[in-house]
């Protein structure tokens, strides 16, 4: 029938595509961005898993009279942290399908 997609191909280019998705997660979930805040204070790694994966504190930061700066400190790199892990991912992503959104998926 003419103008009907070969299902068969569909079906392994989809399958193509699922594996190299699963092999990027495997590899992303190695790869790590830092982000940091108040000049390197406070410093977050997270992975393309988009996991928090170590904080640094600069002992100076430490005051218990303002535990409040240090907090906001640790939020903000912890947010940038994960916006940075999730535009790598976006990235990798695009590269594998062309730019074309996948629902539920980053």
């Amino acid at each position: 029938m003419k103008g009907i997609p070969d299902i068969g191909n569909l079906m392994k280019k989809a399958q193509q595509l699922q594996e190299k998705m699963v092999k990027m997660q495997e590899e992303l979930s190695e790869r790590t961005v830092e982000a940091s805040a108040g000049g390197g204070m406070v410093s977050v790694v997270a992975n393309g898993k988009q996991e928090i994966v170590s904080i640094k504190i600069d002992p100076e930061v430490v005051n218990q009279d303002d535990v409040e700066m240090l907090e906001d400190l640790i939020l903000a790199s912890i947010n940038e942290a994960l916006a940075q892990a999730k535009e790598m991912v976006g990235t990798e992503m695009n590269k594998i399908t062309g730019g074309v959104k996948i629902p539920g998926m980053v």
